[in-house]
C-alpha cells in the first residue's frame, strides 16, 4: 500500500488524500465583536463539514478578521479555513499572518487577491495589491516547502536556530463562468504550478458551462494534480435568485430556477431540492473531489442539505 505524504495536519488534507468525498462549509464573519453570531452558525455546521471557509472582509467590508475567527471556530472543534486576500496586506504582514495562523494550528488557507474597496463599505480605502493570489500561492508554497520567506531568507529566529517553517494546505478560488471560457482552465494552471493544493469554485448553478470547463480541466490533465471542491448555494428566495442572476458578476442562474422557486408552494423546501439536485449531479462529475457548500445566511439549513444529499455521516480521520 503506497504511503501518503501529507503537507499539513489539516483534516481536510486527509481526507482528500485518502479519496474520500469532501464537505466543506463557509461562515462570514460578524461586522461586530459578536461572538455569539459566530458560535450559533457554527454549532450548525458542527460534524456536518469537513472545515469551514472564513471570509476575509468580503465584497471590501469591514468585518472581524478571519484569523480571529478561525480561533474562535478551533476552540469549538470546528477545522477552520482562514482566508487571506491581497486587498488589505503587502507581502510583509501577509507572510506574519501565516506565522501566526500556523502556530496556532490553523493549516487550510484560502488564498484570493480580494474584491475591489470601491464595492464595499470604506470606498475612498487605499489599496494595497502587493502581490496577486497567484503570487500569494507562490509565496506560501515557498514559506512550507523551501522553508523561506519570500526574501529568500530561511524560516529561523537565528543562524544556528533550527528551521520551523508553517505546515499549511494551501487553497484557492477559481471561476469557472467568467469570460473568455477559453482562459478559464489556463488560470487554474497558474494556480496549480504556483503550488496550489485545493481550489473552490464559485457557485454552480449553469451546469452545462461548469462541464464545459471540467471537460477543458480533464484534456489538461488539471483534476489529477490538484483537488476541486464545486461550489454550492443554495437559492433560498426568488428574490435572492434574482439578484444572484442580475446583480453578482461572473455567475450565470438560469432561469428555469426562479421558475420552479416562484411556482413551489414551498420556497425553501424546493430550494433545499434544487441544491440536493445540483449535488447529486455534480458528485457524478470527474475529477470533483467534494463540495463547498456556501450557505450564506442559511447554516441552518446545512445539516438538512447535508442529509438529503447523503452526505454525512462525515468520515473520520
Amino acid at each position: 500500500m503506497t504511503e501518503i505524504t501529507l503537507k499539513s495536519e489539516s483534516r481536510l488534507e486527509k481526507i482528500l488524500a485518502s479519496g474520500q468525498f469532501a464537505l466543506t462549509g463557509e461562515l462570514g464573519p460578524p461586522k461586530s465583536v459578536d461572538v455569539d453570531f459566530i458560535r450559533q452558525k457554527a454549532e450548525y455546521l458542527k460534524g456536518k463539514v469537513d472545515a469551514v471557509n472564513i471570509t476575509d472582509n468580503q465584497t471590501a467590508i469591514v468585518r472581524m478578521s478571519s484569523f480571529a475567527v478561525a480561533l474562535i471556530l478551533k476552540e469549538m472543534h470546528l477545522e477552520p479555513t482562514m482566508q487571506i486576500t491581497c486587498r488589505d496586506r503587502n507581502r510583509l504582514a501577509i507572510q506574519s499572518d501565516v506565522l501566526g495562523a500556523a502556530a496556532h494550528g490553523i493549516h487550510n488557507i484560502l488564498c484570493l487577491t480580494g474584491d475591489h474597496q470601491c464595492f464595499g463599505n470604506h470606498t475612498t480605502a487605499k489599496n494595497v495589491f502587493d502581490i496577486d493570489a497567484v503570487q500569494l500561492i507562490e509565496m506560501l508554497r515557498q514559506m512550507r516547502d523551501e522553508k523561506k520567506f519570500a526574501n529568500g531568507e530561511e524560516i529561523k529566529n537565528s543562524k544556528k536556530a533550527p528551521i520551523k517553517e508553517p505546515r499549511i494546505f494551501i487553497g484557492a478560488a477559481v471561476n469557472p463562468f467568467a469570460d473568455p471560457l477559453k482562459f478559464r482552465a489556463t488560470r487554474l494552471a497558474k494556480k496549480i504550478n504556483a503550488g496550489v493544493d485545493f481550489v473552490q469554485t464559485q457557485c454552480i448553478y449553469d451546469m452545462e458551462r461548469f462541464n464545459e470547463w471540467m471537460k477543458q480541466v480533464r484534456n489538461r490533465g488539471l483534476h489529477e494534480k490538484v483537488k476541486i471542491l464545486a461550489g454550492v448555494t443554495p437559492l433560498k428566495s426568488v428574490g435572492m435568485a434574482q439578484y444572484m442572476r442580475d446583480c453578482v458578476a461572473g455567475l450565470m442562474v438560469p432561469d428555469t430556477y426562479l421558475e420552479r422557486l416562484s411556482k413551489a408552494q414551498d420556497t425553501a423546501a424546493e430550494a433545499i431540492n434544487i441544491c440536493v439536485e445540483q449535488i447529486h449531479q455534480l458528485r457524478e462529475i470527474e475529477g470533483i473531489a467534494g463540495i463547498h457548500l456556501m450557505a450564506i445566511e442559511w447554516e441552518k439549513k446545512v445539516p438538512e442539505i447535508a442529509e438529503k444529499a447523503n452526505l454525512l455521516p462525515r468520515p473520520r480521520v
